[in-house]
């Protein structure tokens, strides 16, 4: 299927009401269609009509970081050192959800509104299970650590890198924290991290 391109008016339309949701995520305002149209001074129709749910605009928001993770995982499982591999990509893991607030809900997502934003999620999850089961293959971690436990870890170190935390303070206390659960997960007799 070919998707004509936007007129010049629509196209700038699209990119502002991109704009003005993207200073709604920063802010950490929920992201309702009808505001959004309000604060970009643009039609209601005119944003439903380039969004038809706000999911759909928040995926949109987050694609260039999901993008960016992606590569980031597929060099990451062309890496050499497994552990090297795996803590790399969990390390640009946590810089995308830190430096934005539009990753972690998407990738959370059970179901999502754009189908691209389904693929880039499942390549994502099909990735990230790969760079575990070659870490788990070179004994650096437990054979029994799985996929939803390294999520659920991920989301952990974020958050408590981030509660009662100031925003120049949340990088710093982050890798700390992923420094130390990555030295956790690490088997005896495996080099430090």
């Amino acid at each position: 299927m070919t998707v004509s391109p936007l007129r010049k008016d629509a196209a700038r339309n699209w990119q502002h009401i991109v704009d003005t949701a993207r200073r709604f995520v920063d802010d950490g305002t929920p992201l309702r269609l009808n505001d959004v149209a309000r604060v970009a001074s643009i039609g209601v129709a005119t944003v439903y009509r380039h969004f038809p749910t706000p999911e759909a605009l928040l995926e949109t928001i987050a694609r260039p970081a999901l993008e960016r993770l992606a590569e980031a995982a597929g060099e990451a499982l062309a890496g050499g050192d497994p552990w090297e591999a795996f803590a790399g990509y969990l390390s640009a893991g946590i810089d995308a959800q830190l430096a934005d607030a539009a990753v972690q809900p998407v990738v959370a997502a059970t179901e999502h509104a754009l189908p691209e934003t389904a693929e880039l999620v499942n390549r994502l999850t099909t990735t990230s299970g790969l760079l575990l089961d070659r870490v788990r293959a070179a004994g650096a971690v437990s054979a029994d650590l799985t996929p939803e436990d390294v999520v659920r870890l991920m989301c952990g170190v974020v958050f408590a890198g981030s509660v009662h935390a100031t925003p120049d303070e949340r990088p710093l206390l982050t890798r700390r924290y992923l420094e130390t659960m990555l030295r956790g997960l690490r088997l005896a007799g495996c080099v430090e991290v």
